[in-house]
């Protein structure tokens, strides 16, 4: 081999080895891969993207109405150095794994406890509206503190503890104390779980929190062991001949609230084979009715769910002599989600029943159709007393 011959391999090699580790040094911009979607089936107000590295998160219903899309970017600590993001395009960048997050719906304690990583969550508003036995645990030693209320948080005592994540909860984007927050540089991230209409959408919300702690496959997981066990559930009562019909809600202040015919109660009542009396309307939320209305259509309803917070036949009869001329009362045939609660009085169906439809589903089941389970013990939804 001649030494022209020599001379221009060995120059063809030191430019291979020039370009790759300029390739190498080059700070990765997520723009320049192809994104991909994750899998979500069921919820509607979230998305989740990948564009390498980068794990974007889109809530596009962080509370009922709401016009924007939230973009949130989650990026690798161990790649930080290496990427370069346009902080205007997303309404916050976090690092992950995340280790101090604060919280601040109770619908948010189970995903934690499921994942596992209920140890990084240092604050929370209203503790005592939690329930959980091992988030109870880390409150009464001081790991877990008390921000206040919801609506006016503790900002001081969150810029104090240093989270990297705020997981937000709002019925609109007008939270001065969040703003406040932010302008600290913590970051706000909207969860909007409450704003789903079916048992599986709420439950998918899991997933939500998975990019925060890069366990992604484990939310998989999880959900996919709920996601078979409500379906697996909903198909022992395919073949029931009798459907049941069913009155939900009570009085407040002389108006009757029942859920309406898209709401989520609703999806349980059409997945456990109960008639509801209100399933045609096309509400998401609940319905406003006199007494007389309710009185005239649901008379005759063999099951009644939720009175109010009334949690006793006498005490309801306290509170309105007229519902004792529904035949459901007469037949002691009422049930309610507010009689099962946490140590401190909070609720566990606002708590743990999202994240666990499936649960639910058994409960309306073994209520509704007693012979299809027959030995369910009864979690969420007690007989009045």
């Amino acid at each position: 081999m001649n030494r022209t011959i020599l001379k221009n391999l060995f120059l063809a090699a030191l430019l291979i080895f020039f370009f790759s580790c300029k390739s190498d040094n080059k700070k990765e911009s997520p723009s320049e891969i192809d994104p991909t979607n994750e899998v979500v089936s069921y919820a509607t107000g979230f998305e989740i993207e990948r564009s390498g590295d980068i794990t974007v998160l889109k809530v596009s219903s962080a509370w009922v109405g709401a016009e924007k899309v939230y973009s949130y970017a989650l990026v690798p600590k161990t790649k930080l150095a290496a990427i370069t993001l346009d902080r205007n395009a997303y309404d916050a960048i976090i690092p992950v794994p995340v280790e101090r997050m604060v919280v601040t719906s109770t619908t948010h304690i189970p995903s934690l406890e499921a994942l596992g990583v209920s140890e990084t969550l240092v604050g929370f508003p209203n503790t005592s509206l939690i329930s959980s036995m091992e988030t109870r645990k880390r409150i009464s030693n001081g790991a877990i503190k008390e921000l206040g209320s919801n609506e006016s948080i503790n900002t001081e005592m969150v810029i104090e503890l240093r989270p990297e994540v705020v997981v937000g909860f709002g019925i609109n984007n007008q939270n001065k104390a969040y703003q406040t927050i932010e302008r600290s540089n913590i970051p706000i991230v909207y969860n909007g779980d409450w704003t789903e209409n079916s048992p599986l959408g709420k439950a998918e919300w899991i997933k939500f929190f998975a990019p925060f702690f890069e366990l992604e496959q484990k939310a998989d997981s999880i959900f996919k062991d709920i996601e078979y066990s409500y379906l697996e559930t909903k198909k022992l009562v395919e073949n029931v001949s009798k459907r049941p019909t069913v009155l939900t809600g009570g009085l407040y202040k002389d108006v009757w609230h029942v859920a309406g015919g898209n709401s989520w109660m609703s999806q349980f009542l059409k997945d456990a084979k109960a008639d509801y009396l209100w399933a045609d309307s096309k509400e998401t939320g609940g319905l406003s009715l006199s007494l007389e209305s309710v009185l005239e259509k649901a008379k005759t309803a063999e099951f009644w769910l939720n009175p109010s917070m009334h949690v006793g036949y006498n005490e309801m009869l306290e509170a309105n002599r007229h519902y004792g001329q529904f035949d459901a009362f007469k037949n002691k045939s009422v049930y309610s989600n507010t009689i099962a609660k946490g140590p401190m009085g909070g609720l566990l169906y606002y708590e743990l029943a999202p994240n666990r439809p499936d649960m639910v589903l058994k409960d309306l089941i073994h209520i509704f159709h007693p012979e299809v389970l027959p030995d369910h013990q009864l979690y969420f939804f007690k007989p009045l007393q």
